[in-house]
């Protein structure tokens, strides 16, 4: 079975040839490790209509991938949005909120990513820290447009350390953004050694729902993704990580 995996992206005013005008977009590294793993890729771009009847949607596929982008409109985990807090898309919010809620519901697997790690929280009434101050944020997101390095401790045994092959691992960020209080049945499995800060979520008891902030599509040796492929295929055990 090829799992078909959707991939939620954003619209966004994009220049290309001669054009410049909207577009869905999202990187093409989202495509390209699910492909590598064995799925067929499909954008998703925000859908009104979708969002009220989103089993409609998710009947087409077999695994849903919410992926990094804007930050979230604060007020779908009700708060006042701080002037760090940048552009939302009240759109795309929707859409993905509605998702995730429903892909949550029915037991399909869902992995988040940056933003999508955020998603999957606030979909389970969960809030975020709008912006991390100082080194903190240098940490994580030192420069606009490149990415941080920096490693993340997972917890032994847990989904995120299957999925990522290790215990241990240097990872890709980009975000000044942070969990604040947490899901409901949520459990932190990964954190930055260095600061403490929350780097993987998951859901105990859902065949697969594992939320990263960190960028596993820019690394082409991780499994993070190829994990959520393979779990769209049905029922497998992951491989124990190594230490």
């Amino acid at each position: 079975m090829t799992p078909a995996i959707g991939m939620c992206a954003a619209v966004e005013q994009a220049r290309f040839g001669v054009w410049d005008q909207e577009a869905t977009l999202l990187p093409h590294g989202y495509a390209r490790a699910v492909q590598a793993a064995g799925g067929m890729a499909f954008l998703l771009p925000p859908d009104d209509e979708a969002a009220e009847h989103p089993g409609d949607l998710l009947d087409r596929i077999d695994g849903l991938l919410l992926a990094g982008g804007r930050d979230l409109d604060p007020l779908s985990y009700g708060a006042r949005p701080e002037p760090e807090t940048l552009n939302p898309s009240p759109e795309r919010d929707r859409f993905e909120l509605a998702l995730a809620t429903a892909a949550l519901d029915r037991d399909m697997p869902v992995l988040g990513v940056c933003r999508g790690m955020q998603m999957l929280n606030v979909a389970l009434g969960g809030t975020l820290i709008q912006h991390l101050e100082g080194d903190l944020c240098a940490r994580h997101r030192h420069t606009p447009g490149a990415f941080s390095d920096h490693e993340v401790a997972l917890e032994p045994g847990s989904l995120a350390a299957r999925a990522a092959g290790a215990d241990r691992i240097s990872v890709r960020s980009h975000h000044h953004q942070a969990l604040g209080e947490l899901g409901e049945g949520l459990a932190i499995s990964g954190r930055s050694p260095e600061d403490g800060l929350a780097e993987a979520i998951e859901l105990p008891g859902k065949r697969f729902a594992l939320g990263v902030l960190w960028h596993p599509e820019e690394d082409e040796a991780s499994g993070v993704i190829g994990a959520l492929v393979d779990a769209a295929r049905g029922p497998v055990a992951l491989p124990q990580a190594s230490t």
